[in-house]
């Protein structure tokens, strides 16, 4: 029995495959334990039956961004011990002369250097002193040190010196992190970053990996537990938990590789996923015949540069459990503090503070009864009383509700004008793939501000990310800075990354390799990853001119880095297509009910998405409710009902 979970700020999605169809069951989110949801829902669905497991965590991310990880001590060269606080000095918020950035995870008292030298093409000038190593030791064992982070200069040209401290401190019995193993790749200050990212997130991701790995095989006898990674590819959660760097989009990145799949089926090859949860919303563009998703080795994550290979995701803290407030000066602001799970927004019955989710219930976008298939009643009078209490200077509760989504709205078409526009995409060729459990809720409104076409909202839209998760393929990165001119014979670099992915033994080896380079021009201080191959220039120059409008071919061309991805395709899911209806969709209308658009009152029809046939369509003002999200089909729109029961909205 396969079995696929995302944990989410609100709610947990599980998928799993039951009498070759695709199950959903959604429950509550548990924050203070994640992985007591995660049991649950397992044990629900597995029955008696032996499941292997797949997740997408959220551990690695929540205490990063809230600063919850672990007491990290930095140890690099003598002379860098600040490089990890320095940074690049780049500003945030270059405008805001009051910003103040995040604390640096490692505390000045917790960086160490060492007297070792290793120069740019890897010779060792100096070696590291045994004495000093052994003063290094007494000094980490009396700091109160939870994790090592190891990040020597030019380690990746010759890991020698890296190892030797590492060994050094091995009877400390603390986690150590070391560069040229999480990343070996030049750029000392993105190294350094990377490598404390997984030596802070380490203890609390490994242990709660270890521990919900324990949970899983004594209470179901789960047959394997495998982790899903940021760059879109399945890890074993052994590995997950040495690295744990490499999850912290984990469940976002399940949601694009749903996307994906889904829009392949439909024959779209242009998308933009839209993944609106109850704590934030993720973007991301795909264009099939740019290779697919895209992954990027320079995202920031809480103003931390992590360079491993992860997906190209915008994200924002938009989400259904988005807490609206007034400024002191009266300003509404929506975002991004959530209410989570706990205590939830105001129509769950404990929150208090109004949130996207009530917004939504005001407006008659959302029904009291028809919400989880009816599992969780929405209190609409409690709503209004709350809502009441908090609208400030705006003029009735429904205009306040109007506000909220307006802004929450503002805030998500700014990503997508982010990922689109600015990176020289047109978003009128892209589909808008909206998904997560509020993502249909507002789909159609900002295709309409961006000029979308169309709008597909899938099957289970409110748990594509767990089914990304389950179709994802298991993917082993390797890579390593050369620093050579494009005439360089890399057979001998190349294999000795074959050859770590054959020492691997998670039996990466045996799958698909694809071989790629990043790329400059000389003097650029940014490269393009482009796939290997006989015309990898010439597809550099084109590529180059697509992203930044030029590109100049009478220039050598540098490979800074080379990169292996190993690839086990995964088990694929039979989803099938249904006979054509008579295009009626009168025998899924539950009732005509008032709907609020543009701050007026209009009736709108309310059908449930189960009872709907290929070829039924259906006109705005209408909402489609189902167990795991709501479609709003606003007026002007119409949806329609693909042979796969998508539902394929137009203007």
């Amino acid at each position: 029995m396969r079995i696929a979970i995302d944990t989410g700020g609100t709610f947990t999605d599980c998928v799993y495959l039951e009498d070759a169809g695709v199950k959903v069951l959604k429950v509550l989110s548990t924050p203070e334990d994640p992985g007591s949801a995660v049991a649950q829902a397992v044990q629900t669905v597995a029955d008696g039956k032996v499941p292997l497991v797949r997740h997408g965590t959220t551990v690695g991310t929540n205490a990063l961004l809230e600063r919850k990880g672990a007491r990290v001590a930095f140890i690099t060269t003598a002379g860098f011990e600040d490089t990890i606080s320095i940074g690049r000095q780049a500003r945030a918020h270059l405008y805001d002369w009051f910003a103040t950035p995040p604390p640096c995870i490692v505390p000045s008292e917790l960086r160490f250097g060492i007297m070792e030298r290793t120069a740019p093409d890897g010779t060792i000038l100096r070696r590291p002193a045994q004495a000093e190593l052994s003063e290094l030791a007494e000094k980490l064992r009396a700091s109160g040190a939870e994790s090592i982070a190891i990040s020597l200069l030019f380690s990746f040209a010759n890991p020698e010196n890296e190892r030797a401290v590492a060994e050094a401190l091995r009877p400390l019995g603390l986690p150590i992190s070391v560069s040229h193993v999480i990343l070996p790749e030049f750029r000392e200050y993105e190294r350094a970053s990377t490598v404390s990212v997984n030596a802070y997130l380490g203890p609390k991701a490994g242990s709660y990996l270890q521990r919900l790995d324990d949970n899983l095989r004594q209470s179901c006898h789960c047959a394997g537990f495998d982790v899903m990674q940021s760059s879109g590819g399945i890890i074993p959660a052994g590995f997950a938990a040495e690295q744990p760097v490499r999850t912290v989009l984990s469940g976002p990145a399940g949601g694009v590789i749903g996307a994906f799949r889904i829009a392949q089926q439909c024959g779209l090859s242009k998308i933009i996923a839209f993944d609106m949860g109850g704590t934030s919303t993720d973007v991301s563009l795909v264009d099939a015949g740019e290779g697919g998703p895209r992954a990027t080795n320079e995202a920031l994550i809480s103003q931390m540069p992590i360079s491993v290979p992860m997906l190209d995701i915008h994200t924002v803290g938009a989400g259904g459990g988005s807490l609206a407030r007034f400024d002191k000066a009266g300003i509404l602001h929506v975002g991004p503090e959530s209410a989570g799970a706990s205590p939830g927004p105001i129509c769950y019955g404990r929150g208090t503070q109004p949130t996207v989710s009530d917004a939504n219930l005001i407006l008659g976008r959302l029904h009291p009864e028809h919400f989880l298939d009816g599992k969780l009643r929405l209190d609409l009078e409690r709503t209004r009383l709350y809502m009441e209490k908090a609208r400030g200077p705006m003029g009735t509760v429904k205009d306040f509700a109007s506000g909220i989504v307006l802004l929450a709205e503002a805030a998500m078409e700014r990503a997508i004008r982010l990922i689109s526009v600015e990176r020289g995409h047109d978003p009128r060729e892209f589909t808008l793939v909206a998904f997560g459990g509020a993502g249909p809720l507002h789909a159609c409104a900002l295709a309409s501000a961006l000029r979308m076409p169309r709008v597909l909202v899938p099957t289970l839209p409110g748990a594509l990310s767990a089914m990304g998760i389950l179709l994802a393929d298991t993917v082993r990165d390797y890579s390593k800075t050369v620093m050579l001119k494009a005439d360089a014979d890399f057979g001998p670099h190349f294999s000795e990354l074959e050859a770590s992915s054959a020492a691997d033994s998670d039996g990466a080896a045996r799958g698909m390799a694809v071989r790629s380079f990043d790329l400059r021009y000389p003097g650029q201080g940014y490269e393009l990853n482009v796939p290997a191959g006989p015309d990898f220039v010439e597809r550099f120059h084109r590529a180059h001119k697509k992203r930044y409008g030029y590109a100049d071919e009478r220039k050598n061309v540098e490979v800074v880095n080379i990169r292996l991805r190993v690839t086990i395709p995964g088990e694929g899911v039979d989803m099938p297509s249904f006979p054509h209806g008579d295009g009626d969709p009168g025998q899924a209308l539950i009732e005509t009910r008032p709907m609020i658009f543009e701050g007026k009152m209009k009736p709108g029809k309310m059908y449930r998405r189960e009872h709907l046939e290929p070829g039924d369509r259906m006109d705005g003002p209408a909402i489609v409710v189902e167990y795991s999200a709501t479609t709003v089909i606003p007026p002007g729109w119409t949806a329609l009902v693909d042979p796969y029961k998508n539902l394929m909205m137009e203007v």
